[in-house]
Parts: structure tokens; C-alpha cells; sequence
């Protein structure tokens, strides 16, 4: 078993569009996020200081179409980060949910680390675009990390007038569940059958 010992990982993801390279530490510390989008820059740097993480994440767009293939790549390496940090997931709390407000947006997310894959995700966006980022790719970027780390997650805007802190109290909430999720309880499986597989 290796629970609390497995608590770090580097990723590197190259294609003919991207290239991607992801280290993860589930201890607090310095935190580098490079991509050419900005506005995905400031949501992951979010979410990895809310999951009580650290690490470096660095993007380079091989091809400029747009925003989707930088988006999808970073997500696809973090969510595989993610997943080898947590090792075999013995011994961790499994579960965990939280409910952020940001002035007038408010964020709902909830997170099952037992290795299923699965995501939901509700609310809307007034606007296209955040910045540089197009606002559908947000809950592509949430169902992407829910495959790749082999996570259920579901995430919700209640409501908010701008998509800004719509947005940013979506990726603080979900980084808060993922905290609370992968969190080291004992050196127990948290399922009833004895194993999360």
C-alpha cells in the first residue's frame, strides 16, 4: 500500500499542437503556472493553491488555432498528475464538497476520488469570453480533469452577475473539495467492498 507516501508527480504531454509539462506536490508551496492563455493561468493557479498544492505547470501552443487545444492538454497532464500523486488512494478521505461565494457569484462542487470517472456540471455564463479564455471550455476543462484523474465531479454555478467571479468561485470550490478529498485520514480504504478499484 502506498497512501500518504505517494505525494508527488511530473507529467510531460507533447503532441503535434502542445506542449505540456505538469509537477505536482500535495504540500503547500510555490506555485508557477505559463500557458499562453492568461485567464486559464489565473484559474489554475487558483485551484492548486485551494487544493493546498504546489507545483509548476508550463504550456506552449505548437499550432495557435485557438484556446481549445492548450486548454484540453494542461487538463488532460493535470488530471494525470493528480491521479499519481494520489497512488493506490489508501488511506485518503475519498470524499469532499464545498460551497464558495464570491461577491455575487456562488460555487458548488463536490468530489469522489474513488477512482470513477464521471462529471456533471451546471450554470451558464453571460458572455463568450473571460479574457482570453472562451467560456465553454471551462466545463470541458472540468469534465477532462474528472477523466483524467479518475474522478466523479460535480460542479455547479448557482448564480452571478459576472463571469469573472462566476468562474473564479467555481475553480476555489473545487480546488477546496479537492483538498478536503485527498486529504490523509489512516491507512484504511474508504468503500465498504475494501477496495476502490
Amino acid at each position: 500500500m502506498q497512501g500518504a507516501g505517494v505525494r508527488r508527480a511530473e507529467v510531460r504531454r507533447e503532441t503535434r499542437e502542445t506542449r505540456i509539462y505538469v509537477e505536482l506536490a500535495l504540500t503547500p508551496g510555490g506555485i508557477r503556472v505559463s500557458t499562453p492563455i492568461k485567464f486559464l493561468n489565473h484559474m489554475l493557479e487558483t485551484f492548486i493553491f485551494y487544493m493546498n498544492a504546489s507545483g509548476e505547470i508550463v504550456a506552449e501552443d505548437l499550432r495557435g488555432f485557438d484556446d481549445h487545444h492548450v486548454a484540453e492538454d494542461v487538463s488532460i497532464a493535470l488530471g494525470m498528475a493528480i491521479d499519481r500523486v494520489l497512488g493506490d488512494r489508501v488511506g485518503i478521505r475519498r470524499f469532499g464538497w464545498s460551497m464558495v461565494p464570491m461577491d455575487d457569484a456562488l460555487a458548488v462542487t463536490s468530489v469522489d476520488l474513488g477512482g470513477r470517472a464521471y462529471w456533471v456540471f451546471r450554470g451558464s455564463f453571460i458572455g463568450e469570453r473571460i479574457g482570453d479564455l472562451t467560456t465553454q471550455m471551462i466545463p470541458h476543462i472540468i469534465r477532462t480533469l474528472a477523466t483524467y484523474s479518475r474522478a466523479t465531479i460535480h460542479a455547479e454555478i448557482r448564480w452571478g452577475e459576472n463571469d469573472h467571479h462566476m468562474a473564479e468561485a467555481l475553480f476555489k470550490s473545487l480546488g477546496l473539495s479537492m483538498a478536503q478529498a485527498m486529504e490523509y485520514v489512516d491507512n484504511s480504504v474508504r468503500s465498504l467492498k475494501g477496495t476502490l478499484q
